[in-house]
């Protein structure tokens, strides 16, 4: 591209700023940006993900693994957690993201529960009719082979604790297969 001469009392600068060359500036760095985005879908590590969220948008059945608990609970007004080792084990099944619903299978028999799928997230919630939620939400990353990285919670709180049972907010750290 040719640049016109600079007219009398015009700079070069002043030449550069026309609008034709502003014009040039934007395409250049738009063309760079579309390059950029184009590179990173394409990369190994981008496709990763997208399939491991097709994976999820699809599951219709999830078996989960979670082997790191922590428990919070008040002393007086006081907040505390404790961290420990854990083995809980979730399985989720008859999934219907599309109808938003699910089983999730327990000691004590199966119960329904609510299912959202958004962009990398599979969430999972059920509430129990004597008052607590408990929540699980799978990522769309992978924690070693094939499996996906999740988090459960147990929003629940009772004046007693008894060995075994939730009385206090927990939450585990594990991660899920899409079987």
């Amino acid at each position: 591209m040719g640049q016109r001469a600079p007219r009398h009392g015009e700079t070069r600068r002043n030449v550069l700023n026309t609008p034709v060359m502003v014009k040039v500036g934007c395409a250049i760095v738009g063309a760079a940006i579309a390059i950029t985005i184009a590179v990173s879908h394409f990369s190994p590590a981008a496709a990763q993900p997208r399939e491991l969220q097709r994976r999820l948008e699809s599951a219709t059945r999830i078996e989960c693994t979670f082997s790191t608990f922590a428990m919070g609970t008040w002393d007086g007004a006081q907040a505390q957690a404790a961290v420990q080792p854990a083995q809980l084990t979730a399985t989720f099944h008859d999934i219907d993201v599309d109808e938003g619903s699910a089983e999730a299978g327990s000691n004590y028999g199966d119960s329904f529960i609510s299912v959202r799928y958004t962009t990398g997230y599979l969430h999972f919630m059920q509430m129990r009719s004597s008052g607590p939620l408990y929540v699980t939400t799978v990522f769309a990353q992978e924690s070693t082979d094939g499996r996906m990285k999740a988090v459960h919670t147990r929003h629940e709180y009772t004046p007693t604790m008894l060995t075994g049972f939730t009385s206090r907010p927990e939450m585990y750290v594990g991660d899920c297969a899409v079987t």
